[in-house]
This record gives C-alpha cells, sequence and structure tokens, in this order.
C-alpha cells in the first residue's frame, strides 16, 4: 500500500526515509494542495502555508437524499402547526384527558401522525409514547403531572449501533408560566419544531429509500417550558440502552425569518445551530479537560465536531439554506432541549431562527390598544416555506450522519518527541469496519476544516505538516463516499 500511494504522487522514493511504527501506516507528502472553498474559509485560513492535500470541500447530497429533501412538504408543515394551535393550549399543566384541548388531545393527534407515517414504512418505522409521573418541584410544576415523549424510531441496519435524535417540543405557554387554562398557540415555539419531526419521519421511512446505518429518533417531547422534563427524561432513558447516541438536534423556533425590534430583520436562508464549548465536568473529567486544553482542544469538543459536519453537509443548493454556526450553547436567558443530553454527554445542538420577535414568544395573545400591535404566538406570523427549508437542513445533516460510516474511536496524535511532522493513529468505527479514512486540518483560529487527504483504509498517517499549528482530526469515509464525523486527537501513542 505505501508503494501505491507514493507511486500515485511521484514519491516513491522517499518512501524508505519514513518511519513505520504500524502494519498499516499512510504517510503523505507534498502533494498540490488547492485554496479552500469560500463556505469554509475565512483570512484565518491563509496560515500556515503548506504543500499538502487538497482544499476540504462540502459533501454533496446523494441521489436518494437530494430526493428526500425535495419531499419535503411546506403545505404539510404549515398543516401540522394549524392541527397542533388548534388544541387551545399545549401547556404542560392543561388537561390530558379531553379529545379536543388540552396537551394529551396534542400528543394523540401527534402520535396518530406518527402512526400513520409507520403503517406506510414497511416495519422500518415504530412508534412510542413514554413518560413518567413527574412530582411537584416547587415553581413551574405545583402538582403531579404525567410527561409523555412521542417517538418514532427509524431503524438502522447497524444491530445495537449508533442513534440520532431530531426533536422538538410540542407543549406551548403564554406570559406566566404557569397559566394553563388560557390559550396557548405556540406555533413558532414550538409546533414548528415538531412539524419538523413529523414531516422528516414521514420523507425518511418511506420504503422507497433504503434503511440508513443507523437508527433515527424522531421526537416530539413535553414538559420543556416547564424545565425540560420530556428531554430529560428521553435522555436519561437513552443513557440505559442500545444504540448509542450520537447526535442530537432539537429545533426550538424555527418557524419565522423575521424579527427585531418591529420585524424590520428578515433572513429567509439562514438558520442559526448552536454549538456548545466545553462540556461540564460531570460530562469531561479534570485529567481529560487538562489534557484537552494544553493540545489546544477546547473548540474540538464533540458537539462543535458535530456543527462542523451539519455545515458541511446541510448548506447546499438541495436545502437552500446558510447554516450559521454560532459557538455557544445558547441564547442568553433561554434554554432548550438540547441541555439534557449535553449533560448526559451527547453531542447535541439547537437550530433556531435568525431573527426573532419577542412579541409572538411566550405571550398572552392580545392587541396592544395604544399601538394596535398583535402579540401571540400565532400561526399567521409563520412562513412554512421557511420552515420546510430548515427541515430539508435538518434531514440532510440526519440521513448523512445515519448513512454515513460514524466516527474513528480511540484518535491520538504522537506528542512523544519533538517533530516537523505530525503522526496520528486511531481505531476503526467499530468491528468489521471496510471503509477508509481522510485526515482534516485547520489553522487554530479558523472555524472550521480547510484541508483534507484520503489516507485510504490506514490507522495511522504521518503528514509533513506540524501539529503545533494547526488543529487536526480524523474521519471516516466510506466506500460510497460518504464521510463522518472528525474526531479530535488527544496526545497517545499505538
Amino acid at each position: 500500500m505505501w508503494l501505491a500511494l507514493f507511486s500515485a504522487i511521484g514519491l516513491a522514493p522517499l518512501a524508505s526515509a519514513i518511519p513505520f511504527t504500524s502494519s498499516n501506516p499512510a504517510a503523505v507528502l507534498l502533494q498540490p494542495r488547492a485554496e479552500p472553498p469560500a463556505v469554509l474559509a475565512c483570512s484565518a485560513s491563509s496560515w500556515p502555508p503548506n504543500t499538502i492535500g487538497e482544499a476540504n470541500e462540502p459533501q454533496p447530497p446523494s441521489a436518494d437524499l437530494e430526493s428526500m429533501l425535495a419531499q419535503v412538504d411546506p403545505a404539510r408543515i404549515e398543516a401540522t402547526i394549524r392541527a397542533l394551535v388548534s388544541f387551545g393550549t399545549r401547556h404542560t399543566l392543561s388537561t390530558q384527558n379531553s379529545s379536543t384541548r388540552g396537551i394529551g388531545a396534542a400528543r394523540n393527534w401527534i402520535q396518530g401522525e406518527f402512526q400513520k407515517y409507520a403503517s406506510a414504512s414497511d416495519g422500518r418505522l415504530s412508534v412510542d409514547a413514554v413518560g413518567y409521573l413527574q412530582e411537584p418541584d416547587g415553581d413551574r410544576v405545583p402538582f403531579p403531572t404525567y410527561i409523555h415523549d412521542v417517538v418514532a424510531t427509524l431503524r438502522g441496519t447497524e444491530d445495537g449501533g449508533r442513534l440520532y435524535v431530531v426533536s422538538g417540543h410540542y407543549d406551548s405557554r403564554v406570559s406566566d408560566p404557569n397559566n394553563y387554562e388560557d390559550d396557548a398557540p405556540g406555533a413558532d415555539d414550538d409546533a414548528s419544531g415538531v412539524a419538523v419531526s413529523l414531516e422528516l419521519a414521514r420523507v425518511m421511512s418511506q420504503p422507497r429509500y433504503p434503511r440508513p446505518k443507523a437508527s433515527i429518533a424522531f421526537v416530539a417531547v413535553a414538559g420543556e417550558e416547564q424545565g425540560l422534563y420530556g428531554a430529560r427524561f428521553l435522555a436519561q432513558t437513552y443513557a440505559n440502552a442500545t444504540p448509542r447516541v450520537e447526535g442530537m438536534f432539537t429545533n426550538d423556533i424555527v418557524g419565522s425569518p423575521t424579527g427585531g425590534a418591529n420585524g424590520e430583520l428578515s433572513d429567509p436562508h439562514v438558520v442559526r445551530l448552536f454549538a456548545q464549548g466545553l462540556p461540564g465536568l460531570e460530562v469531561e473529567d479534570a485529567a481529560t479537560r487538562e489534557a484537552r486544553l494544553a493540545a489546544g482542544g477546547e473548540n474540538d469538543v464533540p458537539t462543535r465536531q458535530l456543527a462542523r459536519f451539519v455545515k458541511e453537509v446541510a448548506e447546499n443548493g438541495a436545502t437552500g439554506m446558510n447554516v450559521t454556526v454560532v459557538y455557544r450553547a445558547d441564547r442568553y436567558l433561554r434554554g432548550g432541549d438540547h441541555k439534557p443530553f449535553l449533560e448526559a454527554g451527547y453531542p447535541a445542538a439547537r437550530f433556531t431562527e435568525p431573527h426573532e420577535d419577542y412579541a409572538h414568544q411566550h405571550q398572552d395573545v392580545r392587541v396592544d390598544p395604544a399601538t394596535g400591535r398583535q402579540y401571540g404566538d400565532l400561526p399567521q406570523f409563520v412562513d412554512s416555506e421557511y420552515a420546510a427549508r430548515v427541515a430539508r437542513v435538518n434531514g440532510a445533516a440526519l440521513w448523512s450522519l445515519a448513512a454515513g460510516p460514524g466516527a474513528p474511536r480511540n484518535v491520538r496524535v504522537d506528542a512523544s518527541a519533538l517533530s516537523a511532522n505530525t503522526t496520528l493513529y486511531w481505531d476503526p468505527p467499530r468491528a468489521g469496519y471496510g471503509g477508509g479514512y481522510e485526515v482534516v486540518w485547520r489553522p487554530t483560529s479558523a472555524p472550521f476544516w480547510t484541508g483534507r487527504v484520503d489516507v485510504g483504509p490506514a490507522i495511522q498517517a504521518v503528514l509533513s505538516l506540524s501539529k503545533d499549528d494547526v488543529v487536526f482530526g480524523v474521519r471516516a469515509k466510506s466506500s460510497d463516499g460518504l464521510r463522518g464525523v472528525a474526531v479530535f486527537p488527544f496526545p497517545g501513542s499505538r
């Protein structure tokens, strides 16, 4: 394999000069390198200069994925939002016994919609309503309350393998967080996010498409407005089960591109993706934290690698969207259902519209008599075309993750001696993996990967690029060309 690699780049005589410490290494030297595409580049990408590899390019959607994204229907998304609004209130504390009003009626309707898709899926989609009795918490749950999550799972072909989760919350609220009697339409917050989960479940579970390698859970959770209770229960449930969650997205307030103090801002082709940095010490212990900081990996935690992946696979003509990655967990004074997943140690991020209009969030439905301004989270303020584009972004990310090869394990960089070269080691994503790998890198001040090199099936690579000047990652690449999420290397050895 070594001779073939060096012959391909015209440097076979150099092969004998490379020290081999593995029976399956790859070394890459002096390949012409193009500039990174503008979507992944910035002024910080110009240094250090190097001549290896090639520019990191976004991953185009497969034919199956393009077909799926084209099926996402704005009219269905609007119908879902209006159906959820029709239950009057979906407050977590509202009635669960009515068939026409309250959170119980909304839950049953959502479960029924998922079940329709399951019945047409040829057995590949299963639906469950899971929950528990939340005792009074002295704050937003004043009496015992059942909290149920509705979960539709598209089973992948890898037994006991990976799971990716997409979620929206179906509960709603008005100005008083404990007012469960008045109408709380919750069209944008968060019927729009539930509509994303439902629409993607409908499209991706169709028998016309292949089953993905990994499983995908399409979820509608309750209890978000009262304290993220449904998401916390679900994260804990997954922690005690297989397959393992390797990525989670919450869609919360994804129904309108317009906002600002007076609705003066609009970016109809932009969605924000919030990605937390360093996890809490209950997730990453002090020793690992110190090793990460020493290696300069504070911007390369799994959630930010997940966000970089989304940028590469979901910002294209098939989605019609730009993904603005925001390097923080969430907006100020706000929270979302990705937080319990982060606290459980899972990579998790939040999609949210580019500009928010606070007159249409957490507000009693009313008209201000002085200004004539309409308050309340009403469906007339939701743009279903925009919500459909957000659904396509989610679909591109989820399918690329689930159809892809997963991530290599135990990725290490050799830091045992001073060297102008960099040696990386890793293990396959799973036993029996037969695909290849790419090494990616970027200058330490650049936000996204700028360079890459394909190293084939090797589980070691030696590159003539100093680990002192760039951040490296290793990602799997399957035989059909699909990539996985890159993994940051910690100091270590074979």
